[in-house]
């Protein structure tokens, strides 16, 4: 499909990898996470659901965060590697708008949920005594829902602009997913005003919520760092540092990718730490939020009969 019909109003997606048998074994390991992903984030949905002690803000905050991570995996993997195998990179125009408005609810339904999560860590540690009040059943809903109608007026406003763009040069996109910015340089119009829009976005759904983050999470670690118990001190400043560092891996590359000038971009680069966010954390979110939690080890003794000796 190196010839591209220019009269036609579907876009190619170069894709991620090679069409080799590196390619084809890098795949394969893309679909096994993919699979681990969505098992672990199943999982994770189930248990809190069936399991009345996990019912609470911490995990039903969780259980989003799976879901998000769920919906996250199926808008890009299933069609990088159909396109993989089947050797047909095109993507209708319709289809681009469609896994590009998904993508976009995902990634800032997200980035204020993981802000939620750890605001909720903060009220839980540092005031535990207003914990039931600050942390309510109502303020938990009104999170998530907030979340979820921000991400989506947000998406709606990027791709409605993405698609009223005149694509008058190739429409090969360098990328394995819809991703609007990578769409860009294919315009025939100055987009210096939707470069504007991405930077606001980014600002407001990403790096402000890092940045709250940091802070809480700093203070919750000032406050682990005072505790009594040597243990307990240790055990808490491993399990935040290790959740703050997956933050990380999801916050950086995204930010790091959509705030940099145009002329700045690569799009090889832009792949490889699209992978972070879009793959690797919804893997990693599962098992860092499970394995280390002795709640969720416990819930899965009583749901699925493992784990039983750590009970």
């Amino acid at each position: 499909m190196e010839k591209w019909n220019q009269t036609s109003n579907d876009f190619i997606l170069l894709g991620l990898f090679p069409p080799n048998r590196t390619g084809l074994l890098l795949l394969f390991l893309i679909v096994l996470i993919f699979f681990l992903a969505s098992v672990g984030n199943l999982a994770m949905i189930y248990l809190i659901r069936l399991d009345a002690r996990l019912h609470t803000p911490m995990y039903f905050l969780l259980s989003q965060l799976s879901l998000m991570d769920l919906k996250y995996l199926s808008t890009t993997a299933p069609k990088m590697v159909f396109n993989f195998l089947s050797g047909q990179k095109g993507i209708s125009f319709l289809g681009c708008g469609v896994q590009s408005f998904f993508f976009l609810i995902m990634a800032c339904s997200e980035g204020l949920l993981l802000a939620s999560m750890a605001y909720d860590r903060y009220v839980a540690i540092c005031h535990p005594l207003h914990y039931c009040i600050r942390m309510s059943k109502r303020m938990c809903v009104k999170m998530i829902v907030g979340s979820w109608i921000l991400g989506s007026i947000n998406s709606l406003a990027h791709t409605a602009y993405a698609l009223h763009i005149p694509y008058c040069r190739s429409r090969a996109i360098n990328h394995f997913f819809c991703d609007v910015p990578a769409m860009l340089p294919l315009a025939c119009m100055d987009t210096w005003v939707y470069e504007y829009m991405v930077f606001v976005s980014t600002s407001l759904f990403l790096l402000f919520p890092f940045l709250g983050i940091t802070a809480s999470y700093s203070r919750v670690l000032f406050a682990v760092y005072h505790m009594q118990s040597r243990d307990g001190r240790k055990k808490a400043f491993t399990t935040r540092s290790t959740h703050l560092t997956i933050l990380t891996f999801y916050y950086a590359p995204f930010v790091y990718t959509y705030l940099r000038p145009r002329n700045l971009r690569s799009p090889a680069e832009d792949k490889i730490l699209a992978v972070f966010y879009t793959i690797l954390t919804p893997m990693l979110n599962p098992i860092i939020y499970s394995l280390g939690n002795k709640e969720v080890l416990g819930a899965m003794a009583r749901v699925f009969g493992i784990f039983s000796s750590m009970k």
